[in-house]
């Protein structure tokens, strides 16, 4: 039985419990949140202990935790786990910058403790199946990705539209983009990003063009147009269309140069966080302190990524 206690108890974390349910051998046991009255709420729903302090969830008989708070607060809860000797999975972006996740990476090493950044999509039914077909029916080197998504609708008050909380397209949304790209195209060589602002000092568009060691991909983010958020991955004998919302695949198609055409449709259920969540539990199992899907190598790559293209639209948090 693998324990769990949650830290923050916002919309993610709600999803992560959907997920976490339809795990076997999983518990629920502990959550915090910096309002007290968001934990009772969540307990009442979900189930588990309200913590009145981050120490006391600590403290608790977890195994692991799950940091569902925004990226700001996630090095400070990162290291207190690791110091309570509580394996991490932590929502992404795990770290503001490459510069700050690097300390985590090496504490967690350093404790002998597990730590995965929450990068869901390879891990649904769809990816994984999609993986394995290319095995015998490849499409040939990939050279090309073009992926993105622009979601117009979400509320104004989300956390997304928070400078203070670390949003911004290219952080909340890019972040997906920049995990695409590095998967099938390898390391990132070259950035070039244009975007624009909104009011709250945030960018609320983002367009960016990344040079890889495999080839070239071309990635949008935003908040204020409405897109289509599907992914294309070309090689020199086919391409496949992930059909949206990518990043919950259930469908996508492979175009051969011959003229076969290949429709793979594999539905996930429980939402679609129980399979990162599966992976990792699995691995707590196993005794290993690091991914070989979501590596500690993924996890820079793709905050490296960000990095460059946040430098050159001119946005910088607090702290950097």
């Amino acid at each position: 039985m693998i324990k769990w206690g949650i830290i923050g108890c916002g919309r993610i974390a709600h999803r992560f419990v959907q997920g976490l349910k339809a795990v076997p051998g999983t518990e629920l046991v502990s959550l915090w949140s910096r309002r007290p009255e968001t934990v009772i709420a969540f307990s009442e729903q979900h189930g588990g202990h309200a913590c009145a302090t981050v120490e006391e969830l600590l403290a608790s008989d977890i195994d692991a935790v799950y940091i569902a708070t925004l990226p700001d607060s996630h090095p400070e809860y990162c290291f207190a786990a690791f110091n309570a000797g509580k394996h991490v999975l932590c929502e992404k972006p795990a770290a503001i910058n490459l510069d700050i996740l690097n300390p985590i990476l090496e504490a967690a090493r350093s404790k002998g403790l597990l730590f995965m950044e929450a990068m869901k999509p390879p891990f649904f039914p769809l990816y994984s199946r999609l993986k394995e077909y290319l095995i015998t029916n490849p499409i040939g080197p990939v050279g090309y990705v073009r992926a993105g998504s622009s979601v117009a609708d979400i509320p104004r008050d989300h956390p997304n539209f928070s400078y203070d909380y670390v949003g911004g397209a290219i952080m909340q949304i890019g972040i997906y983009e920049a995990f695409l790209a590095v998967d099938w195209l390898g390391e990132t060589q070259q950035v070039q990003t244009m975007g624009r602002f909104g009011g709250t000092g945030i960018d609320m568009f983002a367009i960016f063009q990344t040079l890889h060691t495999n080839g070239y991909a071309q990635l949008y983010a935003g908040f204020d147009l409405h897109g289509k958020g599907d992914a294309l991955i070309c090689g020199t004998i086919g391409h496949i269309t992930i059909h949206k919302n990518w990043w919950n695949p259930s469908k996508a198609t492979i175009n051969y140069l011959d003229g076969r055409i290949v429709v793979i449709d594999e539905p996930f259920t429980a939402g679609g966080l129980n399979y990162e969540i599966e992976h990792f539990c699995e691995l707590i199992k196993a005794g290993k302190i690091e991914s070989n899907i979501v590596s500690y190598d993924m996890s820079r790559q793709m905050i490296a990524m960000l990095d460059k293209a946040r430098e050159q639209v001119g946005l910088r948090f607090k702290g950097e």
